[in-house]
C-alpha cells in the first residue's frame, strides 16, 4: 500500500469511528497495517488517526530503573532471549520491533503521545517478580505523565492488585481497571477502581457481571475480542469498551447495531 492509499484509508476509518460511541480500544495500538508493529510508536499514531477511544500499551521496568514498552516478559536480541526486568535500557533499545523501530522507552512513547489528538492512552502495568520494582514503575510513569500534563488523557489497567492500589494512591482521579477476571464488580468497587476489564471468556461465564458493574457505577471493558461472533456477543452484553486487534471490523459492527 503506497502513502496515498494509506492516507485515504485513514480518512475513511476516521469517518467510521467518529460515528461510534468511542467503544474501541486498539490492542497494542493499531498495528495490523503497513509500517506498523505491536506497541510501536507507529501503532500509537495509527490508533489516534482512527479516532478510537484508546490505544493500549504494555510497560515494564528495566534492570536500571527505566520504564520501557514491551508486551512479553522476554525479548530476543541476536537470537538470545533476555528478560526485560533483568536487562538494562541501553541493551533493550537495541531490540528492533517488526517495523524496524527500536524498542521504545515510556518517555519516548509519551513524547509521541503528546502529539495525539483523539485516542486516550491505556497503560498496562505488567506484573513484576519484585513488588518494589512495581512500586517504582508506577511512581515513575505516573510522575512522567503528570509532568507532561497528560493526566486527563491516560487510564491504567493491570493484572496486579498492587498496581491498582498504587494508581489509586498516586493519582486518585485516574481511572484504573483490573484485568485478572477473578473478582466480582462489588469487590472492584470496594477497591476504588473504575471498573472491570476482563477476558471475553470471563464475561461469557459471568454475563450478570456487566449489569452488576453498571448498577454499581462501574465501566466494563473486555479483551481481546477479534472475531465477528465474539464482538457481536460482547456488544449484546452492553459492555462499554472492546479491546481488539481488529478496530476496523469492530467499528463496522458497532455501526451496524445502531
Amino acid at each position: 500500500m503506497n502513502q496515498k492509499n494509506v492516507i485515504i484509508t485513514l480518512i475513511f476509518l476516521t469517518f467510521v469511528f467518529s460515528a461510534t460511541s468511542q467503544e474501541i480500544i486498539a490492542h497494542r495500538g493499531y498495528w495490523k497495517t503497513e509500517g506498523s508493529a505491536q506497541n510501536s510508536v507507529a501503532a500509537l499514531m495509527n490508533a489516534d488517526a482512527l479516532d478510537v477511544y484508546g490505544s493500549e500499551v504494555d510497560i515494564w521496568l528495566s534492570s536500571d530503573g527505566v520504564p520501557v514498552v514491551n508486551h512479553d516478559a522476554d525479548v530476543l536480541l541476536d537470537g538470545k532471549k533476555l528478560r526485560v526486568q533483568e536487562t538494562s535500557a541501553a541493551v533493550l533499545r537495541k531490540v528492533k520491533l517488526a517495523n524496524g523501530e527500536p524498542l521504545p522507552t515510556v518517555e519516548e512513547y509519551l513524547t509521541a503521545f503528546e502529539k495525539c489528538r483523539n485516542a486516550r492512552l491505556i497503560v498496562e502495568f505488567k506484573t513484576h517478580s519484585d513488588r518494589k520494582a512495581e512500586d517504582e514503575l508506577a511512581e515513575k510513569v505516573i510522575n512522567m505523565i503528570r509532568e507532561k500534563g497528560l493526566q486527563n488523557r491516560v487510564e491504567y489497567i493491570s493484572f496486579g492488585i498492587n498496581f491498582v492500589n498504587q494508581v489509586r494512591k498516586l493519582d486518585p482521579a485516574a481511572p484504573v481497571y483490573y484485568l485478572n477476571g477473578d473478582l466480582s464488580p462489588r469487590v472492584i468497587k470496594s477497591m476504588g477502581a473504575a471498573g472491570i476489564d476482563y477476558h471475553f471468556n470471563v464475561l461469557k461465564k459471568n454475563p450478570h457481571w456487566v449489569k452488576e458493574a453498571h448498577d454499581l457505577g462501574l465501566k466494563v471493558n473486555v479483551w481481546t475480542v477479534n472475531t465477528p461472533e465474539g464482538i457481536r456477543e460482547m456488544l449484546d452484553l452492553k459492555v462499554d469498551f472492546i479491546t481488539t486487534d481488529e478496530p476496523l471490523l469492530t467499528g463496522e459492527l458497532i455501526n451496524k447495531q445502531k
